[in-house]
């Protein structure tokens, strides 16, 4: 059995291998979902298929319809493509199959989390003495930190959530910039605050919130009140001003959770880390460690200063739970879900390959490209509609109204994948540059692609 799991994991290895050697060298864009369900659409087997045939039925279905996502000149949304050493890792991680709940499921995986979450705080300087939850994305680590917030703030008007729930609860208001990203509203669906205790903010001409706005906000009688900042805006990389904005929202007792999910790791570079200023004086953070950190998927961090808070919101017991109810709380005490994978060792693996010069590297690399790819394209007759200060580029070209025919026309060429948004009212290109193997060359590549696709569809003259 040994030498047939061998042969079979080692068969998968080489074919993900495979896939990652020459993904740069094929179209970044796949086929059509009609080709890929068809793939993999069919009846369901009668009875049993040997593991060699699945894979082997797996990898004909897949092929032509991955998108080049991990590859160097995918641009389309902050995807970072995962590093060799965290891919190795999550690959053991998988065979393995530890329960990362709690030390008596797998002390390796909670050794993994606890050494990758201090190593993630002292890189980011964040209090040491936070507690680190290991959840599947930006999505949860906001919803765990908001949980929290609305633990604290109604426990200090006197209010028990946990026991109680919100039905004559104090109302509470969170206030957030206009340009927020929207994970943060479905976390307060999700949490039955509801979108309408949303108190918005005006921001600036790259989706900052205003500081004077902010203290008109909160000066306004309103209970108990969460404050939610940003680091870095989806679509210009822009971050709120943390310094100003976090002492002001701590003076009025209000809890400050901020959404980090790419622009927290900043703080990492000592040439960007001014853009994320103050930023470590919050109560609570979220990030993505498969965003900038380039680690495989499923893998974000909830951070909350105040680790007793945190344990006290989410933990829960049962007498068939060997190891539960601890003092210090255990992993599965600070997420969402209780049966998940070990999502530690693929961060520390990651962190263990960059190091702190390697991770600050990373992120400068990123945002020096980044401006390299708007120098070339306002070169090339295209106007950047954004400060680049991270690794966002906004492109618009004269014509907007043909926008989204330029972004078909680059996804149909295959030399990149980009996507468009919406920006102040202005369709516009978004340019993403997140991935650790991204070279100069492929950005010259890929914005001469872009450029002649502009060209072909009448966009640029």
């Amino acid at each position: 059995m040994t030498s047939d799991l061998e042969a079979l994991f080692g068969r998968a290895a080489r074919a993900a291998a495979e896939h990652r050697d020459t993904v740069a060298d094929r179209p970044v864009a796949p086929g059509t979902r009609e080709e890929a369900w068809a793939a993999f659409d069919g009846e369901l087997p009668e009875g049993h298929t040997p593991p060699e045939q699945v894979l082997d039925d797996l990898l004909a279905a897949a092929d032509g319809a991955l998108v080049g996502t991990v590859g160097p000149r995918y641009f389309g949304f902050v995807i970072g493509g995962a590093s060799p050493a965290s891919s190795a890792a999550d690959i053991l991680t998988t065979g393995w199959d530890q329960n990362g709940f709690n030390p008596v499921l797998s002390p390796a995986a909670e050794a993994a989390e606890r050494a990758a979450g201090g190593w993630v705080k002292e890189l980011l300087g964040l209090p040491g003495g936070a507690s680190v939850g290991f959840v599947t994305g930006a999505q949860a680590a906001n919803t765990v930190g908001l949980a929290v917030g609305r633990h604290r703030v109604l426990e200090e008007a006197g209010w028990d959530v946990e026991r109680d729930g919100l039905l004559g609860a104090p109302r509470l208001r969170v206030v957030a910039g206009a340009d927020r990203h929207a994970t943060i509203d479905r976390s307060l669906r999700l949490l039955g605050l509801g979108t309408a205790s949303v108190v918005p903010v005006d921001t600036d001409a790259q989706g900052a919130l205003d500081v004077t706005g902010l203290a008109a906000a909160l000066n306004i009688e309103g209970g108990p009140t969460i404050v939610c900042l940003q680091a870095g805006n989806v679509n210009t990389g822009a971050s709120d001003d943390f310094a100003a904005a976090i002492p002001m929202a701590r003076e009025r007792g209000a809890w400050v959770h901020v959404d980090g999910a790419f622009g927290l790791w900043a703080a990492a570079s000592p040439r960007h880390a001014e853009q994320v200023r103050g930023v470590e004086q919050a109560d609570s953070w979220s990030t993505d460690a498969h965003k900038w950190l380039n680690v495989p998927y499923d893998s974000g961090l909830a951070i909350v200063a105040d680790a007793q808070a945190h344990g006290r919101t989410l933990a829960y017991t049962a007498d068939y739970l060997a190891g539960s109810g601890r003092a210090d709380f255990s992993l599965g005490d600070l997420v969402l879900d209780s049966s998940r994978r070990a999502r530690g060792f693929a961060v520390w693996a990651a962190l263990r390959e960059l190091g702190r010069s390697g991770v600050a590297d990373l992120v400068d690399r990123c945002c020096a490209l980044a401006r390299r790819m708007a120098d070339r394209l306002t070169d090339g007759g295209a106007t950047i509609h954004n400060d680049v200060v991270l690794n966002q580029v906004l492109v618009g070209f004269g014509d907007l109204s043909r926008t989204d025919t330029v972004i078909e026309e680059v996804q149909r060429d295959g030399t990149c994948w980009l996507g468009g948004t919406t920006w102040h009212g202005q369709r516009l290109i978004r340019v993403s540059v997140s991935n650790w193997s991204t070279t100069e060359a492929d950005i010259d590549l890929s914005a001469a692609a872009i450029l002649a696709a502009a060209r072909r569809t009448g966009a640029l003259g």
